[in-house]
């Protein structure tokens, strides 16, 4: 009995993936629900499982290669190592046809006989933007178009995402002296998208940066009293982040301009507050979502972010985790960075950029004293947020970090 590999469900507006590299070869005995292979989308890196016992048969579609969502990946034999041998051989030439169709033509897949009409949400959001979604790769279930594939059609085109390679095209050759200690490497999808969003949210946004600092004594001496006690009851080090997270929340209540976005001639206010927390890993920088912030506590905030932390940096974020923000924290700090502009995690409206905590002389009551200061940084669209709405937001983190016990009173 053979059992299909096949590409899982990716997520919504993701359509199709890279081969990373498979653990396994042909001929291996594979377990089931072990890691065959690891897959690269344009968001995160996932690994796929075996869905059966048995022995690798067949490998289709090679480390490397571009495979739409549910393609065939290879397949595994029901058995010993002899029994799958035949398969394989037989098997072997037809691999690059079978892998070729769908990673090379995913969109006439979305249009076969038995796709599935668009989505409602779909349909309307086409006729409203004057998207033909017949023209749109569905990435539903047997093709079917979603919402984010309409709403990724109409602003984002993959007409105009194609040169993104072109820089390496007219880059001027080195010379021969400096060129034999050059090394060239792919782009892995991952960084590729982080490229491309960073720089059509500076090419689409008006963005503008404002600046604040503030004095960290307050919130240093609540760590230093109570985080011995935070950790034994709650399982996790009580952190910065937790802090930054809820002055956050409570500045977007104050300003609802900053958790906002546009939609064509719309603003849309969103009423809830997810928050985004910038992590760095090897193969570059993701997004995992806060959900609800305003509805966790101090301690619940810290788990979710230790949580993600963890798994980002193994590579085991799920797609949805790092879909629906609503507004960004990234913490530069940790790098020993003390001033940065960061850049806007569109279609958000703004990113708030955490700095090192460094001691400095500062004018306290008409004194001199030693505080520990850090820079804000808020970047934000200035077509939807006023200036005078960034500084405020600003100010009600400040005032809020300063003193800590407003986050416990809600003012």
């Amino acid at each position: 009995m053979t059992t299909e590999i096949r590409v899982p469900t990716l997520g919504e507006s993701v359509t199709e993936a890279t081969i990373g590299k498979w653990f396994k070869k042909p001929g291996d005995a594979v377990k089931a629900d072990e890691p065959l292979l690891e897959l690269e989308t344009d968001k995160v890196t996932l690994e796929v499982n075996a869905p059966a016992a048995g022995v690798l048969a067949e490998v289709v579609a090679k480390d490397g290669e571009t495979v739409a969502a549910g393609a065939l990946l290879g397949q595994i034999e029901a058995g010993g190592a002899g029994a799958a041998a035949a398969p394989a051989a037989k098997a072997a030439p037809a691999p690059a046809k079978t892998a070729a169709a769908p990673a090379a033509a995913p969109a006439p897949a979305a249009k076969a006989a038995d796709a599935m009409p668009a989505s409602p949400a779909a349909a309307k959001i086409a006729a409203d933007k004057g998207v033909d979604v017949n023209a749109v790769a569905g990435s539903g279930r047997r093709g079917q178009v979603l919402k984010g594939d309409v709403l990724e059609a109409a602003g984002a085109p993959k007409a105009a995402l194609a040169p993104a390679p072109a820089p390496a095209v007219v880059r001027a050759p080195s010379i021969a002296d400096d060129a034999s200690r050059e090394e060239r490497v792919r782009m892995t999808r991952l960084r590729q998208t982080i490229a491309r969003r960073l720089k059509d949210a500076q090419n689409t946004a008006a963005m503008l940066t404002t600046f604040n600092e503030v004095d960290m004594t307050e919130v240093l001496a609540l760590r230093a009293k109570y985080k011995d006690v935070f950790e034994k009851k709650h399982g996790v080090k009580l952190g910065f982040m937790g802090f930054f997270v809820k002055a956050c929340v409570q500045a977007l209540k104050d300003i609802p301009a900053v958790n906002a976005e546009i939609d064509a001639a719309d603003l849309i206010y969103k009423n809830y507050y997810h928050i985004g927390i910038a992590v760095g890993t090897d193969k570059g920088l993701v997004v995992p979502v806060v959900r609800e912030a305003d509805h966790l506590s101090l301690a619940q905030v810290e788990k979710t972010i230790g949580d993600f932390g963890r798994r980002a940096r193994d590579g085991q974020l799920k797609i949805d985790e790092m879909q629906g923000g609503t507004f960004t924290i990234t913490n530069g700090g940790i790098y020993g960075s003390l001033m940065s502009t960061p850049i806007l995690n569109a279609p958000q409206s703004g990113i708030l950029g955490m700095h090192k905590i460094q001691e400095r002389p500062m004018v306290v009551g008409g004194k001199i004293e030693i505080r520990p200061m850090m820079y804000l940084a808020l970047s934000y669209d200035h077509r939807i947020v006023d200036g005078k709405e960034a500084v405020t937001f600003l100010v009600r983190v400040k005032e809020a970090l300063e003193d800590p016990a407003r986050l416990v009173l809600d003012l």
